[in-house]
């Protein structure tokens, strides 16, 4: 029994993350129709923040808003540069321009930081473990369930009552009406990366805090794993994003605890069967869009 609660603590602490990182997948989907694969580099964008703010001296308290800051600051631009001279090309010209932008960034990270993995000064309490009812659970766990719990509320709360929040709902549910309405699109899809910014830069600090070091290739697997997650809850639904994130996080971490070590080696196909399974029953997620866009803006 104490297996199973301390599994589920973990599956919470990997589940949150995997749920903050398809938030961010989800909010520029479901208002422009685009999977970008580079959210996965404002990880590692701000991961890096991170670790030369320890290289720096400066003080980890101030360190974690500072990287989620330039993650924001590196999505605002990516959308800028990138994203908007293409804003009304086909589908494909969006996700080839996304591939592109993460292979350039992934090279620029090699060529002028570094190709492998580098520490990353962490706080010792981060690494200390605390009894909680007899269950031994480390500190990181614990900060990574509280900071996503805090991250769902405050995005509940902005998107109900923030005017941007309700901007980029209306715009999700018809991008061209809302702009009839006087809604500007430029703000929207500015504040939609800025707020999926947010959230993978959240994402690295949590992901960092259990690995203590960063490296080019960062943002990849974690983004691959919401992408999934996005899919499994219902692509370009909110709460979809939220439920497939935490879903993939139990199956990840209850097989790796529970498999028969004879079929460890398997866990990853059988991971990715299970989630198949789960989408012959519910083909359009878990949580599907009210209404899934298929126009671009």
């Amino acid at each position: 029994m104490d297996l199973l609660l301390q599994q589920t603590v973990n599956a919470f602490a990997l589940g949150g993350t995997y749920a903050l990182l398809a938030l961010g997948l989800a909010v520029v989907f479901s208002i422009m129709g685009l999977i970008n694969f580079a959210h996965g580099e404002l990880m590692t964008i701000s991961g890096y923040t991170l670790m030369y703010c320890g290289i720096a001296g400066v003080s980890f308290v101030l360190a974690v808003p500072l990287a989620i800051a330039v993650a924001m600051i590196a999505a605002i631009l990516m959308e800028r540069i990138a994203f908007r001279p293409v804003r009304n090309s086909s589908g494909a010209t969006m996700l080839v321009t996304s591939f592109a932008v993460s292979m350039i960034l992934q090279v620029l990270f090699q060529n002028f930081i570094s190709t492998r993995s580098q520490p990353v000064l962490l706080p010792q309490i981060l690494s200390d473990s605390v009894n909680v009812f007899g269950l031994i659970i480390g500190v990181n766990k614990i900060a990574a369930i509280a900071t996503t719990i805090v991250m769902l509320v405050f995005l509940d709360i902005f998107m109900k009552r923030q005017k941007t929040g309700i901007a980029m709902r209306a715009a999700a549910e018809d991008f061209n009406v809302a702009r009839l309405m006087g809604i500007r699109a430029n703000t929207v899809i500015a504040g939609a990366f800025a707020l999926s910014g947010m959230l993978a830069g959240v994402a690295a600090v949590l992901w960092v805090s259990q690995r203590s070091s960063v490296d080019p290739h960062m943002g990849f697997l974690p983004v691959v794993k919401a992408f999934i997650a996005a899919i499994l809850g219902g692509l370009g639904s909110l709460r979809g994003a939220v439920a497939g994130g935490f879903l993939l996080g139990f199956i990840e971490i209850y097989l790796a605890a529970f498999l028969p070590p004879e079929l460890q080696e398997f866990r990853e196909p059988i991971g990715l069967s299970l989630v198949v399974v789960v989408l012959l029953f519910r083909p359009n997620g878990l949580i599907p869009a009210a209404s899934l866009k298929s126009e671009k803006v």
